[in-house]
């Protein structure tokens, strides 16, 4: 006979609730589900083997790829989703990341404990210094300046020939992260980047959902009644633009490793506007906005190219079909989908639960995941 006792009932109404979204305690929370990052990790552990089944390794390094633009993509949406910062310049971070790790591991400095760590304090320094400049404006002018200081470091590393110039600077190899592994392995390489953006993406939903991230929000939302209110509004943009630096520094490290080789091209204006469009595809301020953005826009290229050199024209029209039919993203789609299944055995004009599935409007701006 079933156990229909209270205690069983219990257990499996808090199981049930346990995989729901945690209900947002005000419009600044972003709530994830913890079943559905469940399920995505585990689809992102289980990639490599199945493709490798199949007779398809070389998409291994192109998953590794995607999910190193993932994360550098998330440092940008960090402060143009949550901060409201709009910046032009935020290759320059990848860029600069990517040859200090290089130029330590042409030194011989070849741990990745060292090299990766490295780029990330290199890119957050670099975008401290530029934030500290560029935040005492706004608007165009802050897109001018970032870009600006984009322009004068990729110039700069190709006037450099002991780096290699414009020709680029090779790496003697991948860096070595020790117990055992290798990644020079496509596969291993893999799993230590899933590691890395799993730990950045947790820490990243912790930051938003503090007190950190409730304040950048606060201020992108309305930054005179912030200041009005006494909150250190230009220390509270400094350091989440310091933050996004080191992540792009150390997006630049993988992406080194990953090809062995540095170019002054990572730092070009081209790719700031690429990051930007994988925020906006995916959705801005959503923690895994980054990662579909790059996974449509890497996997478009890698369809597109193989038919025409335009493929850029195609991309243009999946970017302008996904602004007309989802201006907050892709993952906007999947949420209102959710929404309207959940309100769909409801009485007609019954209000949905505080909390719930249903997205949220503040000031015409979905605010959720």
């Amino acid at each position: 006979m079933a156990d229909t006792s209270p205690t069983s009932a219990a257990s499996v109404a808090a199981a049930a609730a346990a995989a729901q979204p945690r209900p947002p305690r005000s419009l600044l929370d972003h709530p994830v589900s913890l079943l559905g990052a469940a399920a995505l990790l585990l689809f992102l552990l289980l990639l490599p083997p199945v493709l490798q089944t199949l007779g398809e390794d070389f998409y291994v390094g192109m998953a590794s790829r995607v999910l190193v633009f993932a994360l550098a993509a998330t440092s940008l949406n960090l402060i143009l989703g949550y901060g409201g910062m709009v910046s032009f310049g935020h290759a320059a971070f990848v860029g600069m990341g990517a040859y200090a790790a290089g130029i330590a591991m042409n030194a011989g400095v070849m741990s990745a404990w060292v090299t990766w760590p490295l780029a990330f304090a290199v890119g957050g320094v670099l975008a401290l210094v530029v934030g500290a400049i560029s935040l005492r404006t706004q608007g165009v002018y802050f897109i001018m300046i970032t870009l600006a200081f984009a322009q004068m470091l990729y110039y700069l590393m190709v006037s450099l020939k002991a780096f290699g110039g414009d020709d680029g600077l090779p790496l003697p190899g991948r860096a070595q992260l020790g117990w055992g592994t290798d990644l020079t392995n496509d596969t291993q390489f893999y799993y230590a980047v899933l590691a890395v953006c799993a730990c950045v993406a947790v820490a990243l939903h912790r930051l938003v959902n503090a007190r950190f991230g409730h304040t950048l929000q606060a201020i992108r939302e309305n930054e005179p009644r912030m200041l009005a209110l006494g909150f250190a509004v230009y220390r509270f943009k400094l350091l989440a633009f310091a933050l996004a630096g080191a992540l792009a520094g150390l997006a630049g490290a993988l992406l080194a490793n990953q090809g062995s080789f540095v170019s002054p091209s990572l730092m070009q204006w081209s790719q700031s506007g690429m990051l930007m469009i994988m925020v906006i595809l995916g959705g801005v301020g959503r923690l895994f906005g980054g990662l579909a953005g790059a996974v449509v826009f890497l996997v478009a290229e890698e369809v597109l190219s193989t038919h025409t050199i335009h493929w850029q024209f195609g991309l243009g029209l999946v970017l302008l079909a996904v602004v007309l039919r989802a201006p907050n993203g892709l993952l906007s789609m999947i949420r209102e989908r959710g929404g309207r299944a959940s309100t769909a055995g409801q009485p007609q004009g019954a209000k949905a639960p505080l909390g719930g599935s249903e997205p949220r409007e503040r000031g015409g701006k979905d605010t959720t995941l």
